[in-house]
């Protein structure tokens, strides 16, 4: 799992590409555990999948973590560019309502701003 992040004028962009799974999760969480508990952060983010190829129930469990401490924030997560199978993922497990999903990154950030 590689991640990098990049910045979509104030909101934190975080692109994800490989597998997220038991063993990478841990690294995102990681990640985002700093921007999302700074007070002072930003209470947006997106992550960028079009590089995504897997994602299990621990990646999952991240993206719902990371989704309710924003949301008591008054924030959101949001996702850009979901490869096919993560976005069937979505949709099987009904995450689909929960998240404000785009094609690109610039659309992702209108609709979180």
């Amino acid at each position: 799992m590689e991640i990098t992040l990049a910045m979509s004028g104030e909101i934190p962009v975080f692109s994800l590409s490989g597998r997220l799974d038991a063993i990478t999760s841990p690294l995102l969480e990681e990640r985002l555990k700093p921007l999302i508990e700074d007070a002072q952060g930003s209470r947006y983010l997106i992550l960028e999948g079009s590089s995504l190829s897997y994602v299990s129930s621990a990646g999952l469990r991240i993206f719902l973590m990371a989704q309710r401490q924003l949301a008591a924030r008054r924030g959101g997560l949001a996702f850009a560019g979901l490869t096919r199978q993560v976005l069937d993922l979505f949709h099987l497990a009904g995450l689909q309502e929960l998240f404000v999903i785009e094609n690109s990154v610039t659309a992702a950030a209108s609709r979180l701003s």
